[in-house]
């Protein structure tokens, strides 16, 4: 029963969808569901291109996978058809009927929150809105709309199928573990819960067929919007240290933290991680950019990782170079972990 489930360890950004995409191609999955919304964006940089998706699945990068969105999803119908376009997917993405869609009514009643808007940083996508809608039992779902007809099958019933057959299915969540409604910094989070469990929930499979879960980091720690971020660099320390980022979905500036060691060992705690993802090893290690392998390492970027692995107490096992899905280090098959 090969299922895994790619889960954010921060507050977002953590490069989920570099790491999404590189297990596409190294692992040749069957299935890879998307779950949460709009709010979340994803970016893949792969042969030169680059692609900055929030509902597409970053497994995209490999033809042979079936890319499906959760039920527990929300999809918005022009975001929607104009990443399938982007990515070239239309034979191959499927969304479950039971999605729930954002209507412009949603996106127009959230930039009149006032404490949406200016103290929690909301992206303003109508997402937390609709989300009360559904709560509330009069969201209209993706059966409801004929344009997505044929696109629409029982994602859980195709996932389950899958896996019984032990075919390889991720999960690809998003966000971060600290952004959950349940588990983050209330009242500065999303919508949702966004821990593994939840993503699982989402798509309809249940805690026992699950085989990993990695949960993905990023040689330091960003946010975007309200709430508390501990160890917080002042903005010319982040520049000077070369750790500016802008965030995919608002283009706002995140703000920067360096490797929160203990905020880590929480979000292994709350996801049940079997693995450990970590990104942007080449912001702190520039002469390491685009390694990918572990013994080419310089012995200081190793160093590092060997000791936030120590701590944590959990295998590191991909570990992100650059930005292209392929700029990766796989220590998967060294560990004994995977299914390599």
């Amino acid at each position: 029963m090969p299922l895994a489930i790619v889960v954010g360890g921060f507050f977002g950004d953590e490069g989920k969808g570099k790491v999404a995409a590189y297990l596409a191609l190294a692992d040749n999955p069957s299935i890879a569901v998307r779950c949460g919304s709009i709010n979340a964006g994803h970016t893949v940089v792969y042969g030169g291109r680059t692609w900055k998706l929030r509902l597409v699945p970053s497994f995209f990068v490999n033809r042979n996978v079936r890319l499906m969105i959760a039920a527990g999803a929300l999809i918005r119908l022009d975001v929607f058809f104009s990443e399938v376009e982007e990515t070239g997917v239309r034979d191959r993405i499927f969304v479950d009927r039971n999605a729930g869609v954002i209507e412009d009514r949603h996106v127009e009643a959230e930039k009149r929150d006032a404490f949406l808007v200016k103290d929690v940083g909301s992206t303003l996508q109508g997402v937390g809105f609709a989300m009360s809608d559904r709560v509330l039992r009069r969201l209209r779902l993706a059966k409801d709309f004929d344009v997505l007809r044929d696109y629409l099958v029982d994602v859980s019933l195709e996932v389950n199928s899958a896996i019984d057959r032990g075919e390889i299915v991720y999960i690809e969540g998003v966000q971060g573990t600290f952004l959950s409604l349940y588990h983050g910094t209330y009242p500065y989070v999303t919508s949702r819960d966004t821990t593994a469990s939840a993503f699982a929930s989402e798509v309809g499979v249940g805690p026992k067929k699950v085989d990993e879960v990695i949960v993905v980091f990023k040689s330091y720690v960003t946010r975007v919007g309200g709430g508390p971020l501990e160890g917080e660099l002042p903005p010319e320390e982040a520049e000077r240290l070369g750790l500016v980022e802008v965030a995919t979905v608002t283009g706002r500036r995140r703000r920067v933290a360096l490797f929160n060691v203990e905020l880590a060992k929480r979000a292994i705690m709350l996801n049940s991680a079997t693995q450990v993802a970590i990104t942007r090893l080449d912001a702190l290690y520039p002469n390491d950019k685009c390694v990918r392998e572990w013994g080419k390492l310089s012995k200081e970027a190793r160093n590092w990782v060997e000791n936030i692995e120590s701590s944590l107490k959990t295998p590191i096992t991909i570990i992100g170079t650059g930005e292209d899905a392929l700029c990766t280090i796989d220590r998967r098959k060294e560990l004994g972990l995977g299914w390599r």
